[in-house]
């Protein structure tokens, strides 16, 4: 029997930034195991198009090795030293004799398969050259006839290749981060997959059962086949890891399951697609008429361009001689506090701690009509280049900061934590770390009330169907999503909102 492979993540340091340069987090073998008894069917081969380790090679290996039966090998890996670690690991170099080093995206293959398996390299848009970002693009526009969102990593587009790759009847089970159903660009890439493919599972993971320990990313595997689309889909989540039922219940072809483990709906596919397949399906109670932004509005926090220079504690502006009424009092990361109460005695408290509280505000002024303490620090300012910078050369002049009105809510946008909304007692504004989250002008609204209301439990469960999902059950929840986040009607009515609800 073969031991299980486990990979050794660091959690930090140049080994860890070296895993991101590629993507290269493996597939644990229970994982690897489930898709590939799905994915290879009546197949003679499997194609993966970022071989790494060989985690599926091997996972093919052995299920051929149980049926007796041949199996060809294909793929590509960019990297030839994951190549030798697969062979350390067990392969034989002639496993990978139909692997072509190259970069997939740019790899011309002359065929199609009919078994596709992979864990496409998690490489985000920022570490994309220009020109390899603009190749991108341009290729999922090709391919999709839509322009998606800049943003898309590198395993969005090796999930388009894929799909293209596979013949008529196919199958591919590719394990990805949840932001390809929660992205945005999602609703465009499965407007695609759904007019030409046929979406047949999809397999998701608790936190305490995700695949990859340790790594800030939330896997959802996807099992697609080249045929009609069909209108349900089986939907699944594992609640315990290293379970063989994933596999049991792949080689069978899905259906119902239930158990400790694993548990399996079937769900309309325009819903699960819809809500984003990485989410549960919503519950009754969200399909109420009543949503956060029919009773708030919000905007983003402050961007400064630059925290270091633009906010400050009390003790700098000391030492500089600046005039505090060039200041507004402000909060910038999440975790300088988690309260459902924010005080200006907890502004001060953070201060005393050497924590910034401070944010330089200034307006259009002239440099010569300020303070000199203030042009000089301005001068400092230039001199380190920051009116060139992007952000903040869009400002005329480059120091002016953003405006806001202290809102009456500050949302912790990403996060674990259960107290989301904290009611700014403070009058502070926020910096990018939160939202700013208003009571809408010509509603009449109980704010003691609002805040009990958007702490709720049951308010905050329905956070998840809005919100982008990250390792460990942190959830990252934008602007305009937080205003389609469903309150339930008893909710409103628990603390007489339902007035308020009822005249927007």
């Amino acid at each position: 029997m073969d031991l299980p492979i486990v990979q050794a993540i660091p959690s930090s340091g140049p080994r860890r930034a070296a895993l991101r340069v590629h993507g290269q987090f493996w597939t644990p073998d229970w994982v690897a195991d489930a898709m590939i008894a799905w994915c290879l069917g009546r197949a003679d081969h499997i194609f993966d198009p970022s071989v790494g380790a060989g985690a599926f090679f091997r996972a093919a290996k052995r299920l051929a090795r149980g049926q007796g039966k041949a199996l060809d090998l294909f793929g590509a890996e960019i990297d030839p030293a994951q190549i030798v670690i697969g062979c350390e690991l067990g392969l034989l170099p002639n496993d990978y004799k139909q692997v072509a080093v190259a970069d997939f995206m740019k790899l011309e293959l002359g065929r199609k398969y009919s078994a596709i398996v992979g864990n496409p390299p998690y490489v985000r848009h920022h570490r994309f050259s220009a020109a390899y970002k603009a190749e991108l693009r341009s290729f999922g526009f090709r391919m999709t006839g839509s322009e998606l969102d800049g943003r898309a990593g590198l395993h969005v587009f090796f999930l388009i290749k894929a799909l293209t790759l596979l013949e008529d009847g196919g199958r591919l089970a590719f394990i990805v981060p949840a932001d390809v159903c929660e992205g945005r660009f999602a609703s465009k890439l499965w407007a695609w997959i759904g007019r030409h493919f046929c979406v047949e599972g999809a397999v998701t993971f608790s936190s305490e059962a995700s695949p990859f320990p340790g790594v800030d990313t939330n896997p959802i595997i996807l099992f697609i086949r080249k045929s009609s689309p069909s209108e349900s889909i089986w939907w699944a989540r594992v609640n315990r890891p290293d379970t063989s039922e994933l596999q049991e219940w792949c080689d069978g072809g899905f259906g119902p399951w239930s158990s400790d483990a694993l548990e399996v709906v079937e769900r309309k596919t325009d819903e699960a697609v819809k809500t984003g397949l990485s989410r549960r399906k919503p519950t009754d109670e969200c399909h109420g008429s009543v949503v956060l932004g029919d009773l708030f509005k919000v905007m983003r926090g402050v961007a400064t361009g630059d925290n270091e220079f633009f906010f400050m504690n009390r003790s700098q502006m000391a030492a500089r001689e600046l005039p505090p009424d060039a200041f507004v009092r402000a909060i910038g990361r999440t975790r300088d506090h988690t309260g459902p109460f924010l005080t200006q005695e907890d502004l001060d408290r953070l201060d005393a701690r050497g924590r910034p509280t401070y944010l330089l505000s200034l307006g259009r002024h002239s440099v010569n009509t300020l303070d000199r303490p203030l042009q000089d620090y301005l001068k400092i300012g230039t001199e380190k280049g920051l009116p060139n910078r992007p952000l903040i050369m869009q400002r005329s002049p480059w120091y002016r900061m953003e405006h806001r009105t202290p809102p009456a809510w500050l949302f912790a946008y990403l996060g674990r934590r259960n107290c989301r909304f904290t009611r700014n007692l403070a009058g502070a504004i926020p910096l990018t770390g939160f939202l700013c989250v208003y009571p809408r002008a010509e509603l009449s609204i109980d704010l003691e009330a609002a805040t009990n209301a958007l702490n709720d439990e049951r308010t905050i469960a329905n956070l998840v169907f809005v919100a982008k999902s990250y390792g460990g059950g942190a959830l990252k929840v934008e602007p305009r999503n937080l205003e389609r986040l469903p309150i339930p009607e008893a909710v409103l009515k628990d603390y007489g909102l339902a007035t308020s609800a009822n005249g927007r």
